[in-house]
């Protein structure tokens, strides 16, 4: 079910008004160029700390105890990275393609 609507002008309207999208326009360079750079942060910072802040000067002993302790495994961590970093290829492909003609 879609809540789209044809409007004056070749003008949809989304959200009862709220958006509108005009035929033949395409997102804004800095909403493509975003998602992508959002994206990749995010999955660099969980690839960067799988195994917490160990480094830190005040708690990064009590963080590598509690590593052997609980023998952390990164493995999930890797595949939840990798799923991530496959999304947001998807996104930046879906962001970078040729807008559709209705």
């Amino acid at each position: 079910m879609s809540d789209e609507k044809k409007g004056p002008e070749g003008l949809k309207d989304y959200a009862d008004g709220w958006m509108q999208e005009r035929k033949g326009t395409d997102a804004p360079g800095f909403l493509k160029l975003a998602f992508p750079i959002i994206g990749l942060g995010c999955t660099a910072y969980l690839f960067l700390q799988i195994y917490g802040d160990v480094n830190h000067a005040t708690r990064g002993p009590l963080v590598q105890q509690f590593n052997l302790v609980s023998k952390t495994n990164p493995v999930l961590s890797y595949i939840v990275g990798t799923l991530a970093l496959i999304y947001v290829v998807v996104i930046a492909a879906f962001a970078f393609r040729k807008p559709h003609e209705d």
